[in-house]
């Protein structure tokens, strides 16, 4: 494991957090304060203080939201176009878009780290680490796993009026310490060389290394009311 305490990096990274202003789940949620800060400016403020990026490239469509981004010292250099700024417009766009401007403008990067803002509780150190993995290994492409609440070995499909379990019957005679850990996308650090981001237009594919979050933190992805009321319980608690 990479000593996480060192800051120095033989690599330059670009940090990139994408908040478009039109969620309909939870409106305003990227500038809705969490624990007295702006939801945008927890990932903001982590990703200064890894002290492995060059910048903090905010990616934008919302004026309010670019105003809270440079209050917190990311670099706003622009509003995101429009056509990148629907439901449709896909996270790959959005990162090709900021990056071609970037290293147009600021020079050539080795890797890009993409911080959604709707994960707060990712810490400095959790980018550190995952920065030090991803340039350890030759830059191969990295993506943030949290282990599953609930194993796919139980997880069922509805078949007409009966049910089929998804991974076949045989599996579910194995008691639960049997059974291969699994582990879900948890939406917090995906990185990737802009070799590989322009080639693929993916953030995760194959040959992609798992950086495993076991903090339950790291989890939380708001993106609803209750994501929302789930995570002012941690903040709560941490702050009680």
């Amino acid at each position: 494991m990479p000593d996480i305490s060192r800051k120095e990096v033989v690599g330059r990274l670009l940090a990139l957090v994408p908040a478009r202003g039109g969620s309909k789940r939870l409106p305003g949620k990227n500038i809705r304060p969490l624990g007295g800060r702006p939801l945008l400016a927890w990932t903001i403020d982590a990703a200064r203080e890894s002290g492995v990026v060059c910048d903090v490239l905010l990616s934008t469509d919302d004026e309010a939201i670019a105003a809270v981004g440079r209050a917190h010292g990311a670099l706003v250099p622009w509003l995101r176009p429009a056509a990148l700024a629907t439901d449709s417009a896909s996270s790959s766009d959005v990162a090709i878009h900021a990056l071609d401007w970037y290293e147009a403008e600021r020079g050539k990067v080795d890797g890009l780290i993409l911080l959604q803002p709707t994960s707060p509780f990712r810490s400095p150190e959790s980018i550190r680490e995952a920065a030090h993995q991803f340039l350890d290994s030759g830059r191969v492409a990295l993506v943030s796993l949290s282990p599953v609440s609930a194993h796919p070995a139980w997880c069922f499909r509805i078949a007409g009026e009966r049910i089929e379990p998804f991974l076949g019957w045989d599996i579910l005679e194995r008691r639960s310490q049997e059974l291969e850990p699994a582990y879900v996308l948890n939406g917090s650090i995906y990185i990737l060389t802009p070799e590989q981001l322009r080639l693929t237009g993916s953030f995760v594919r194959p040959q992609t290394q798992p950086f495993v979050m076991r903090e339950p933190t790291a989890a939380v992805d708001i993106d609803t009311a209750q994501d929302w009321e789930a995570a002012q319980a941690i903040v709560a608690r941490e702050q009680s």
